[in-house]
């Protein structure tokens, strides 16, 4: 397995993206830890896994209070031994309208939850890898300086931020040991409703891509735990494209 004896922490454990890369972990051996603010979300991803043979536990945290993810991380490490990956996937809570149309508050707002839940808990997880010497932060979502969808508001800007974010972390923990990588996706087709309403948006993903197919949360899974493991040990610094050529990152 490639994931065996690692321990895992997923922000956002409870949503779909969060939920794929849980799966693909647990499925690789990895121990996984789901932190989020629904509890019912949170059961019903780790039910999944234990039906599957995995280990996976769940715990109530609130991504934005630092307090709240020290104490849990420090939690994981003493009963796990280590912090192996953390993953954030909670960048995506922007605004999907265009940008002339999106208040400066609400703006301001989103881009400032984006960045401040990432900065806690990387900070959270860096703090045990450095002291280990290893350790694969990854991000989600990627910067696209291709800028191809304009129905994304100030989600991709979200994305963008992140991005940098992650490059500065990458600089710092390197010479620790700590890898830094970005899923770099052009849309992840399951993620939307299979509704009338949305069926416009679902093509435009496909539609976008050389190849006319899209990446599926499955995908987004498996690439996660390839990269995490050992046998991805020389990817870092860098963002990781699964958008079957839609993004031009």
């Amino acid at each position: 397995m490639l994931l065996e004896n690692k321990t895992a922490v997923i922000y956002g454990g409870g949503g779909s993206i969060g939920g794929a890369m849980a799966d693909a972990f647990a499925a690789q051996g990895a121990r996984v830890f789901l932190a989020g603010r629904t509890p019912a979300k949170l059961d019903t991803v780790a039910e999944r896994i234990r039906s599957a043979g995995g280990q996976v536990e769940t715990a109530v945290v609130d991504a934005m209070d630092a307090s709240s993810v020290n104490d849990h991380i420090d939690a994981v490490a003493e009963k796990a031994g280590s912090v192996d990956i953390s993953v954030n996937v909670i960048t995506g809570e922007g605004i999907f309208q265009p940008l002339a149309e999106i208040s400066t508050e609400d703006f301001a707002a989103s881009i400032g939850r984006a960045l401040t839940t990432q900065l806690i808990t990387t900070k959270a997880a860096a703090r045990h890898m450095v002291k280990q010497e290893s350790g694969v932060l990854l991000f989600f979502g990627g910067s696209d300086h291709a800028n191809i969808s304009p129905g994304m508001g100030n989600v991709q800007i979200g994305f963008d931020a992140v991005e940098s974010l992650r490059r500065q972390w990458a600089v710092e923990l390197a010479p620790h040991g700590v890898r830094t990588v970005t899923l770099l996706t052009g849309g992840i087709i399951d993620t939307f409703p299979d509704t009338p309403e949305m069926e416009g948006p679902r093509q435009h993903i496909v539609d976008a891509s050389p190849f006319k197919r899209a990446a599926t949360m499955a995908d987004v899974g498996n690439v996660a735990a390839f990269v995490a493991s050992e046998h991805g040990r020389s990817i870092t610094s860098t963002q990781v494209n699964i958008s079957f050529g839609a993004c031009y990152g």
